[in-house]
């Protein structure tokens, strides 16, 4: 019986650690999501900024529309380049959150 017990504890033990290394890689994954969030609005801020004081300068309605296309334009690609590179910090996290499980759950058969 006590054999038994102690053979609980130490399992209860090991997944507490599982878990404390899977919430420390989640944690570690959005604090680096958080990060790049904030360069990323910073960046487009700073963009913004930028586009709106070309535009005041602007003395012709033709160049107004093409400041405002160039600046449309390059917010976009920044935008799904920060989305590329948030999902594969994501997709990082997930995996690296994961790794401490992978060898106390069995592989689940593929079926044919």
């Amino acid at each position: 019986m006590n054999a038994q017990f102690e053979a609980m504890q130490k399992q209860s033990q090991e997944n507490m650690e599982l878990m404390a290394k899977s919430y420390e890689a989640l944690t570690k994954g959005f604090q680096e999501v958080a990060k790049e969030t904030a360069e990323y609005t910073k960046s487009a801020y700073e963009a913004s900024t930028a586009a709106t004081e070309k535009m005041m300068s602007v003395k012709s309605f033709d160049k107004a529309i093409e400041v405002q296309t160039d600046f449309a334009k390059s917010a976009y690609e920044a935008f799904m380049a920060q989305a590329n590179k948030i999902g594969e910090i994501y997709t990082a996290a997930a995996k690296d959150a994961y790794k401490p499980f992978e060898k106390v759950m069995p592989k689940a058969p593929v079926a044919k």
